[in-house]
């Protein structure tokens, strides 16, 4: 059945293809930070340890999220490694970081889906897509906060 929500089709199209690279770039980040999560060592240990496992579950939940609204966009969500691996922008790390590399590796992960997440807004506005609109809003302010979270780690 077609889809009637007062989004034209190309606009649809267009939000849900952002959506999709904005997943890839969280599940990205989400198996980025729990691997950290799992192999951090160091004097930060447990403060890093528990800080990792609280982002990489918002991650998790977020994950479900923009999953669904690709699909009530109409689309199909990407849901494959091989998928995200060809839209994310979220490099994987080589080996096990030290502590300080995986705090400024997630720091740019964050920031990375947080401009991800900006990057969609014009055309969601342009189409009025207000669910959307909230949606990259309340990313934006969890990645731009864990972001800074992270870097005050670093001093």
């Amino acid at each position: 059945m077609k889809i009637n929500i007062g989004i034209e089709d190309e606009d649809r199209k267009a939000i849900a293809h952002g959506l999709a690279t904005l997943l890839a770039d969280t599940y990205t980040l989400y198996l980025k930070t729990h691997n950290y999560h799992w192999n951090v060592t160091g004097p930060m240990f447990q403060t890093l340890h528990v800080l990792f496992e609280t982002q990489y579950t918002e991650l998790a939940l977020a994950v479900d999220l923009i999953a669904e609204r690709i699909r009530a966009l109409g689309e199909f969500a990407p849901g494959s490694y091989k998928e995200f691996a060809k839209l994310t922008s979220i490099k994987e790390a080589d080996g096990i970081p030290a502590a300080q590399e995986m705090i400024k590796d997630l720091v740019k992960g964050q920031e990375a889906l947080a401009k991800t997440a900006r990057s969609i807004v014009p055309v969601a506005d342009k189409a009025s897509d207000e669910p959307t609109l909230d949606l990259l809003t309340q990313r934006m302010q969890v990645h731009e906060k864990n972001a800074w979270m992270l870097r005050s780690l670093l001093g």
